[in-house]
């Protein structure tokens, strides 16, 4: 199944990158969040762990590329939404047990970035309205089930199927 129901191992999971990547910055003031669906308790997701790496002013975004590039990260641009900067993994260049083995998205976002203060305000709403969080759910599970659990096909269909879902719930979150 592409949506799986809430895992408590996403947490272990989700520390367990941060800790590489703090250890990779060891001298930066960078925060890591875990966001997305598996962030939220009791909410169903896909298996992938969502991170925001967040850097004050004061930290330059090509400090953070540097010690990612070292992991066996590459910068893949914005993708399209500023102020978030996705980084992907090399291909088996730089083998990790733990990163090549934890399926997640990593995101570089700057503190003042309107995109990370999105990721956390959706989050934050979905973790306390339960009724929101349910709803989520059963778009997100509807959305599976009309692809046949295609992965790509989700994708694509999510970012139009629950874009005023998600507008809305910014909104509220406000």
């Amino acid at each position: 199944m592409l949506i799986q129901p809430y895992n408590e191992k996403w947490v272990a999971d989700f520390q367990a990158i941060a800790l590489i990547l703090r250890e990779a910055l060891p001298n930066l003031d960078v925060q890591v969040e875990h966001v997305g669906s598996t962030s939220v308790p009791q909410l169903a997701a896909k298996a992938i762990i969502d991170l925001d790496l967040i850097y004050p002013p004061s930290v330059h975004f090509e400090e953070i590329k540097k010690g990612l590039v070292s992991l066996g990260y590459f910068h893949n641009g914005d993708q399209g939404i500023p102020q978030r900067e996705v980084f992907k993994r090399q291909p088996v260049s730089l083998a990790h047990p733990v990163l090549d083995e934890l399926e997640h998205h990593l995101y570089v976002c700057p503190l003042a970035g309107m995109e990370w203060q999105r990721h956390v305000r959706f989050r934050d709403y979905l973790k306390k309205d339960a009724t929101t969080r349910m709803a989520y759910q059963a778009l997100k599970v509807a959305i599976a089930a009309e692809v046949k659990q295609d992965r790509k096909a989700y994708a694509s269909l999510k970012e139009t199927r629950a874009k005023s879902f998600i507008e809305t719930v910014l909104a509220r979150a406000l």
